[in-house]
């Protein structure tokens, strides 16, 4: 019998692997969302490589400006935000190299990662001292902080119905059908997710943070050359490992990477459509938003169990 130890051994190069094919669809899928959103705009876009060309551009790039060592790990926190949420939680729901860690992790970590990266970058931009910065942080942890409340309370929800927080067996309650998906079962739940969800992937109306007019304001004016290359990675990683917890939780997983792809993709779209639709709000108004409609189909979730 594999004694644990070995086989955390023997997962670590399948869980690069999943890492690896997560980064580079993430790098195409962003590609194409942001394609999608120019040729509603009436403009050409950007070509699918982009992403990997700004990547390359920016690893070969070094910089002279220290403001410390909280300046330098912000970037790093805020990858292993998204590193870490994709490998506690299951890629691919019955395959062994693709369960990652996810014996060692439930949902309170997963949910934990969510909110690290952001954090980690918070402490790390407002190290430089630069006022912009801490603006900046500021408007991206009130927005996502609120975000966290709908989610945190439909995740409480489909713990109590499934009654459990491991992740794998949330998936596994939900083969069978496609009417055994979170989605049918508990409605009101989902519903308060995809609220936080629309919320934090960071696009309009919903991308004050890193909106076009307010990049002057930020960790993207404060990290350059590698540290922003760091950023980059995660900014393709970290949106599909939260579509990842979110198929989890409420869509049933994936059983292939087939349809791995083709959910993601579908999730995804959601927030691209919706981006493409609706004017930016200001940070109060999002918070307003969530106030008034996350919050209560999230109170709601909880008092149908």
């Amino acid at each position: 019998m594999t004694s644990p130890v070995h086989f955390e051994w023997v997962q670590i190069p399948y869980a690069l692997l999943t890492l690896f094919i997560v980064i580079n669809y993430g790098m195409v899928m962003t590609a194409v969302v942001r394609k999608i959103g120019a040729r509603v705009g009436g403009r050409y876009g950007i070509p699918v490589w982009q992403n990997y060309v700004d990547l390359l551009k920016n690893i070969s790039l070094r910089s002279k400006i220290s403001h410390g060592v909280m300046y330098y790990l912000g970037p790093v926190f805020r990858l292993t935000g998204g590193v870490g949420l994709l490998l506690f939680v299951p890629t691919i729901f019955g395959s062994h190299w693709s369960q990652n860690f996810s014996y060692a992790g439930d949902l309170i970590l997963a949910l934990y990662f969510v909110f690290f990266g952001t954090l980690g970058m918070a402490l790390g931009a407002g190290e430089s001292g630069h006022p912009h910065a801490a603006i900046g942080v500021s408007r991206g942890l009130s927005q996502v902080t609120m975000a966290e409340l709908p989610l945190a309370l439909g995740v409480y929800a489909i713990s109590m119905q499934y009654g459990t927080l491991n992740i794998t067996e949330i998936v596994s309650a939900q083969q069978g059908s496609i009417f055994n998906w979170t989605l049918f079962t508990n409605p009101v739940a989902t519903l308060a997710a995809l609220f936080a969800y629309v919320g934090t992937m960071m696009r309009s109306p919903f991308d004050v943070v890193v909106a076009p007019q307010e990049i002057p304001i930020g960790p993207p004016t404060e990290y350059h050359s590698s540290y922003l290359a760091l950023m980059q990675t995660n900014r393709v990683l970290f949106p599909v490992a939260k579509t990842v917890i979110y198929m989890n939780l409420f869509f049933g997983g994936a059983t292939s990477w087939a349809e791995f792809a083709i959910k993601v993709f579908a999730l995804y779209m959601i927030t691209a459509v919706i981006g493409v639709v609706h004017p930016r709000f200001r940070v109060e108004q999002s918070i307003r938003f969530f106030l008034k409609w996350g919050l209560p189909v999230g109170i709601l979730a909880i008092l149908m169990v």
